[in-house]
């Protein structure tokens, strides 16, 4: 039942290698929250929350409606929503941004475009972001 054999040991552990980077391609439409560990990179679209502990890189055929939450952000793509950044938010040339963010850092290109209010205040930001979201759903409401 029980065996001192080694080998078997070795046989059960797999040889593929592990990823942290996820990448949403393009030609692909998700609708629902993303919630990850490693970095993610969106080339398709996206209609939900996408939340992780590293880096969003936003391809520049890449579309999200909704929240990110990250530690940094590259923005090339289209984003409707709140963007919380804990570093650097970095918006590269066609980016597109409607909503507000709240960063610690924001560099932003001459031809990117943000419609929006920028916080960068690191103790007030998780007040902001609640009151942001409690904005968002007057203005739904409003609607």
């Amino acid at each position: 039942m029980f065996s001192n054999n080694r080998n078997s040991k070795n046989d059960s552990k797999s040889i593929m290698p592990t990823s942290t980077v996820n990448i949403i391609g393009s030609g692909t439409s998700i609708q629902g929250d993303i919630v990850c560990e490693g970095d993610i990179r969106i080339d398709g679209q996206v209609n939900g929350l996408v939340s992780t502990k590293a880096k969003i890189v936003v391809g520049p055929e890449g579309e999200i409606t909704g929240d990110l939450v990250c530690q940094s952000a590259d923005i090339l793509g289209k984003v409707t929503g709140i963007i919380k950044v804990d570093e650097l938010l970095f918006l590269k040339a066609n980016a597109l941004v409607k909503g507000d963010v709240y960063t610690a850092h924001f560099e932003m290109e001459p031809t990117a475009k943000f419609n929006g209010r920028c916080y960068m205040e690191p103790g007030d930001m998780a007040d902001s972001v609640k009151h942001g979201k409690s904005q968002l759903k007057e203005a739904a409401e409003e609607a």
